[in-house]
């Protein structure tokens, strides 16, 4: 551009732009190279690090220590990556402190106060394990039954009251079935809740007096799906009828199934 002005062919004007426009790219290539040296310094600080002596000998091993005695549970890395600082690596897990966590319905979960007992059963042991609430999360969530129908659950945790040795061969994951006692009594009159049905507002069942069903009310107290507790209108050992139907009246005759 200079000896195009000196010879009459480019204005002033395009000099002093092209002029500015080196300078502009000139202090850009001082930058990069700046880059570059910064860039070769860090490259030999990591070299140092990750090699003996700082050459390209054998690779230093770096020690991990786990921050609590346990067992692996498992790698979150297979083969040897780049990794970002405080990722986790690995999973670890001091067994003893096993917990059991299993979802109820959140209209269960209301009744559920730390503290009460828990039965876990069907987890591949011969008797039932002893286990105590430990606690009820304050959130649910919606989960879809298998009906298809959406149900608001809640997660409960459970702490194992019986010794380490009964649960030893349980682990991380397992599947159990933990059944809460939100109430219980030594000595209980009970009746099955098939056997009731309601007449007007009260509860009612059919007793078998010689042959005949007889309608009376009962009082009852807690009761599930299974189970009901008589709290008062029958006496242990009388019979009653199972899961009566509206053919069976005061003053039908009726007959122990064979």
């Amino acid at each position: 551009m200079r000896n195009l002005n000196a010879q009459g062919l480019a204005t002033s004007q395009q000099l002093d732009t092209a002029e500015a426009d080196a300078r502009v790219k000139a202090r850009a290539l001082e930058a990069a190279d700046a880059a570059v040296e910064a860039a070769a310094r860090d490259l030999d600080v990591a070299r140092a690090v990750l090699y003996e002596g700082g050459s390209q000998g054998a690779a230093r091993i770096v020690e991990i220590r786990a921050p609590a005695s346990g067992v692996l549970l498992r790698r979150l890395h297979e083969s040897e990556t780049v990794v970002a600082q405080g990722e986790p690596l690995v999973e670890v897990a001091d067994l003893a402190y096993l917990e059991v966590v299993a979802d109820f319905l959140s209209t269960d979960a209301v009744r559920i106060r730390p503290g009460m007992p828990v039965l876990i059963d069907r987890w591949g042991g011969g008797t039932a394990l002893n286990a105590r609430v430990a606690r009820v999360e304050p959130s649910g969530f919606t989960r879809i039954s298998a009906l298809g129908v959406e149900e608001q659950r809640v997660w409960v945790v459970m702490a194992f009251a019986d010794p380490r040795d009964a649960w030893t061969s349980l682990g991380d994951g397992y599947r159990v079935e933990a059944h809460v006692i939100v109430w219980q009594l030594p000595d209980v009159l009970k009746v099955a809740t098939s056997s009731l049905f309601r007449h007007g507002e009260d509860w009612a069942v059919f007793v078998v007096d010689d042959g005949v069903a007889r309608r009376r009310a009962v009082a009852v107290g807690q009761r599930n799906d299974v189970e009901a507790e008589v709290a008062g209108g029958l006496e242990a050992g009388v019979r009653v009828v199972a899961y009566p139907s509206d053919q069976i009246t005061d003053g039908s005759r009726v007959e122990p199934r064979r």
